[in-house]
């Protein structure tokens, strides 16, 4: 049998197509290291099913009705006369991977119908999309119909449904676009209706690049080097300018989505200083702006990563999808570690069980949620931190359902070598065509994120099929120290490095089995003024606090911009906790804090089915209370010892678990 198992290096071809099963960047684009598979290949299973299940049951799946308004016949999109902007197009983009994933035929009539009309609207010019202008109605966006933005949006929308389903009248009306935008950006740049468009212009360029892909059509990447000009300059800011060392610089948001443009653009210019820039992006970060969930102070403008700021849902999916993009290119652990963070810690926190409710703004030290005044960059009144339909501000209503659905998406790649990798890691199930063709289907078995064992059981589609040799691709997080790889229960003798991708070349027999294990220590680090945040594998851990749900509704003359209702939570529960220096020492980590595994229950992101629980010691520091609806300050780091009192026994359980939260402890 033969197996050799070796680090995967970066590769350095100059787009070569190599990849004989699925299409990898033409030239002259750079080869990605590794290939997104067709929409609908990769299915949920156990827990992430129960996730998707339950936003089709829930706003993802409905939200033409609860927010009809705006998602119903009047949009804009829909050849109505109501609103002609983003909204309508960002439920698309989340609808239509969950239709597909999930192999709904409801939710794909849905999606239908906004497809058709999109296709429909198209003129001889090659636009499309909503084209009138009107005056304003509370709720509605109607004007600025010919900005480019929203389009970026739709492009994505029919780039996913042509993954999906092949049907050629994309390629036309994408190919007719972008001779539109080449003939008309030079008198219409990006920024020309709202600067949305200049700052997110990377979505933009990567369906450009996509298309070059298909057509090979060379005026494409004319365009995309027009598009680049004309695109706020990320690589610069993050190379040489002080964006993210300063407060109010920039739109948190914008930040998340142009996170990916030098990336993207990279394929075109091989520039190497493109991975650089986001590389010290995520350095000066950590120590400025970045909060522990892998985002940043952004109550829309940025902030320091104080733990009482506000970061944005918006955020956490766009910066998601960003890293997804990212890692496809690059095969950078680094990327994958990032985005696991992002989706295990800060996206289940931030809406609701049933996906019938969700936050604008989240805190990491969170101790209530209520309708108060805060000290956000951009409040909306005292709506911000409220679950509801509307509250805060509706693009996240809109937005927020593309997260759990692309996760999914990018659970598995198809590789340049003709095997298989699984870089992000959830109960799921994929068939691809691996070798000369063969189609294999992998199934993962696991409870992680929360524990660290995964199982793959390998067969083959075809019953005649009995093996195939192709490598299978596995990363080994930063995070993890002692990783051991196992073939039907042996293990293997590998260079399984932390942060790398280990590459098993293997003829695969119809009902191997791959083992990963990686084991989950406790870990402390050290944020904003000092403060102390405990991990453990990819997830964070807070204080376990009561929570008491209470459904109020607004006002009347407050229902059209912040929706019928909303929901406070508060708690009962004493939170004014430090942790102890000792405790938190490295060669005392093991012994200080006790950790408690259970099996996933079906849904386990809420106190009742938190999986795991950390017991540790604390102290409580006196006179810390609640100031306007926020914790107070509070010295996180300090050298004396006058201001705390008694030992107390406290549990943590996984950050996207809770409501209500001490996630970064001060310590004593």
């Amino acid at each position: 049998m033969a197996l050799s198992v070796v680090p995967v290096e970066s590769f350095s071809v100059s787009g070569q197509d190599v990849a004989n099963n699925y299409s990898n960047n033409r030239q002259p684009l750079l080869q990605k290291e590794y290939i997104e598979l067709p929409l609908g290949t990769i299915k949920p299973k156990g827990w992430m099913e129960q996730q998707l299940l339950l936003m089709k049951n829930g706003m993802t799946g409905n939200l033409d009705q609860i927010y009809e308004p705006v998602m119903g016949k009047r949009n804009g999109w829909l050849g109505g006369d109501g609103d002609v902007w983003e909204r309508g197009p960002y439920w698309i983009d989340g609808l239509l991977p969950l239709a597909y994933i999930l192999d709904d035929d409801q939710l794909k009539k849905k999606v239908q119908s906004w497809i058709e009309w999109a296709l429909a609207s198209q003129n001889e010019e090659g636009y499309f999309g909503p084209e009138t202008d009107r005056p304003n109605e509370p709720g509605l966006q109607r004007d600025n119909s010919h900005d480019w933005w929203p389009k970026m949006v739709m492009l994505k929308v029919l780039q996913q449904y042509y993954s999906a389903t092949g049907d050629k009248r994309v390629i036309d009306c994408l190919t007719n676009y972008f001779k539109y935008q080449l003939k008309t950006l030079p008198q219409k740049p990006l920024g020309h209706w709202t600067f949305w468009g200049e700052q997110r212009g990377g979505d933009n360029l990567m369906i450009v690049y996509w298309l070059y892909n298909i057509t090979g059509d060379t005026f494409l990447l004319e365009l995309g080097e027009l598009i680049h000009q004309q695109t706020f300059g990320w690589t610069d800011v993050f190379l040489n300018q002080n964006h993210l060392s300063r407060q109010h610089s920039l739109h948190c948001v914008n930040l998340a989505q142009g996170f990916k443009e030098p990336v993207i653009y990279y394929q075109q210019s091989k520039d190497y200083r493109s991975i650089e820039a986001v590389k010290k992006a995520v350095k000066t970060m950590r120590h400025t702006i970045g909060l522990p969930t892998g985002l940043w102070g952004g109550d829309e403008l940025l902030r320091f990563g104080k733990p009482t700021v506000g970061s944005e849902l918006c955020t956490a999916v766009e910066m998601m999808y960003s890293l997804e993009k990212m890692l496809e290119i690059t095969g950078d652990v680094e990327w994958a570690d990032y985005l696991e963070r992002v989706a295990y810690n800060a996206l289940p926190t931030q809406v609701t069980d049933d996906y019938s409710a969700r936050q604008y703004y989240q805190q990491f030290n969170q101790v209530s949620v209520t309708r108060e005044f805060r000290e956000f960059s951009t409040p909306h009144e005292d709506t911000d931190l409220l679950f509801g339909v509307l509250t805060g501000y509706p693009c996240c209503t809109s937005n927020l359902h593309q997260g759990w659905p692309k996760l999914v998406q990018n659970l598995w790649y198809a590789t340049a070598d003709n095997g298989v990798a699984a870089l992000v890691y959830a109960p799921s199930e994929v068939t691809l065509k691996v070798a000369d063709g063969i189609d294999v289907r992998v199934k993962e078995y696991t409870d992680y994120p929360f524990n660290g064992q995964i199982n793959f059981d390998v067969s083959f589609a075809d019953l005649q099929v009995t093996q195939a040799f192709f490598p299978f691709h596995l990363r080994i997080p930063s995070w993890c120290k002692k990783p051991v790889v196992k073939v039907n229960g042996q293990p293997v003798t590998v260079d399984a490095y932390t942060g790398e991708i280990v590459k098993l070349n293997r003829t695969w027999r119809n009902g191997d089995k791959l083992t990963l294990e990686l084991p989950m220590d406790v870990s402390v680090s050290r944020w904003y003024d000092g403060g102390v945040v405990v991990e453990r594998g990819p997830l964070i851990y807070a204080l376990k606090m009561n929570e008491k749900w209470t459904k109020k509704n607004f006002e009347a003359d407050k229902v059209v911009e912040y929706g019928p209702y909303y929901y406070e939570v508060t708690s009962d529960t004493p939170w004014n906790y430090a942790l102890r220096h000792t405790s938190c020492a490295k060669e005392n980590i093991a012994k200080s804090f006790e950790v408690d595994v259970k099996p996933v229950k079906s849904y386990p992101w809420n106190l009742k089915n938190a999986p795991v629980t950390i017991r540790t010691k604390a102290t409580k520091v006196k006179n810390w209370n609640i100031e306007r609806g926020s914790v107070a300050p509070v010295a996180y780091y300090t050298q004396m010892n006058f201001d705390t009192e008694g030992e107390y026994t406290i549990e943590l359980i996984p950050y996207g678990c809770t409501t209500l939260r001490i996630a970064e402890f001060p310590i004593r």
